[in-house]
């Protein structure tokens, strides 16, 4: 999957202070992620992340499933 710093994530979960909407701060073996309801920030392994993604919104407006 193609994830890139900068671009927006819509999970299928949300997290604990109900937003669904995420931005990716780093990408690599693990992905440190912000809420953009709370903005709280916080590592996750790749693996875990990719798996409840819904969509992906690049910075430059395209949009990927």
């Amino acid at each position: 999957m193609d994830v890139r710093v900068g671009d927006t994530l819509e999970m299928k979960k949300p997290h604990p202070c109900g937003g669904k909407t995420f931005r990716v701060l780093r990408a690599g073996m693990d992905f440190r992620l912000r809420c953009e309801t709370c903005g709280r920030t916080f590592l996750a392994p790749r693996v875990k992340i990719e798996k409840h993604i819904k969509r992906i919104v690049r910075e430059d407006g395209d949009e990927d499933v």
